[in-house]
């Protein structure tokens, strides 16, 4: 299940909604309760070079100098 990063017009609160599928309607802000929302574009995740494929992208690589 995506998760997915909206703004609310009326309050600009940001916030995060997990959803079971990208055609759901928009959920309501959790602070205003304004159904008036703005998907947003987020960034992706960008695994680098030499960190193990198990770890999920999500560790730093090591700061050892190569050689």
């Amino acid at each position: 299940m995506p998760i997915y990063e909206y703004q609310c017009k009326a309050c600009c609160h940001c916030f995060e909604e997990l959803t079971m599928s990208a055609n759901d309607p928009a959920p309501k802000c959790p602070e205003c309760d304004c159904k008036d929302v703005e998907k947003l574009m987020s960034a992706g995740c960008v695994r680098a070079q030499g960190i193990p494929s198990g770890s999920g992208g999500f560790a730093a690589p090591s700061c050892r100098p190569s050689g």
